[in-house]
């Protein structure tokens, strides 16, 4: 996630949030967005003080060669903070985002992938945002903010600086069960990860997908004791 200011893109008329005309596919996954509970999707929650820093991340489904996929990045390899990690475009609200307790996150998280990815909003269709997280580690806020990629723009690498690939990965590789294990930081912390698209999808964008994965009701039994080691500086 990232935590600098860019630039500032407005995004006129995309912060509607309807779930109508979605594909049926999507229907669970709008369906676990408005009854989802903020306990069932993260032992990590927002202090009760109000602290953290505010931010978004989008979650964009989109349809591919082989069905159903999601669009993720990689972050490059030189950053300070999970360098190399794939992650979910996003990054903290910008004042000109408005209310973070409003549409603010709506904002920030179309903002944020149009810089890091150059997906161009117009084509996205917000249907569902999730509840409040929280990343103790960076002390982020983090609303995750779901779309539904409803016309399809060119997206690639805008800043190698901070991104050094952006990918889609099919729904279906998340759900096989040979491409999921249980990730284990050195510190002992663990949590589900996913071995997708040449990459180890871990931490908080791991734990979203695999609670978007149950409470769609997309999950297949799989093997939760295939650990994978995670680097000393993850």
């Amino acid at each position: 996630m990232r935590g600098g200011p860019g630039p500032v893109r407005e995004v006129p008329g995309a912060v509607e949030v309807s779930s109508g005309g979605l594909p049926p596919w999507l229907a669970p996954v709008a369906l676990a967005a408005e009854t989802v509970q903020p306990p069932q999707l993260s032992r990590f929650l927002p202090p009760a003080d109000g602290a953290g820093r505010q931010s978004a991340v989008l979650v964009l489904f989109g349809e591919g060669e082989r069905g159903p996929e999601l669009l993720l990045m990689e972050r490059a390899g030189s950053l300070r903070s999970h360098a190399g990690q794939p992650a979910f475009p996003g990054g903290a609200l910008d004042p000109a985002d408005g209310d973070p307790h409003g549409d603010g996150p709506v904002r920030a998280a179309l903002r944020e992938a149009w810089e890091e990815t150059g997906l161009d909003p117009e084509g996205v269709q917000v249907f569902g945002v999730l509840p409040k997280l929280y990343i103790p580690v960076s002390q982020f806020v983090v609303t995750p903010v779901l779309g539904w990629w409803r016309e399809p723009s060119p997206v690639g690498v805008v800043d190698p600086a901070e991104t050094a690939r952006v990918f889609t990965v099919p729904v279906a590789d998340l759900t096989d069960p040979a491409k999921r294990a249980t990730a284990v930081h050195p510190m002992g912390h663990t949590g589900p990860a996913f071995l997708v698209e040449r990459a180890l999808v871990w931490g908080f964008t791991a734990g979203v997908i695999d609670r978007l994965l149950h409470f769609a009701g997309w999950e297949r039994p799989w093997d939760p004791s295939r650990q994978v080691p995670l680097d000393w500086r993850a």
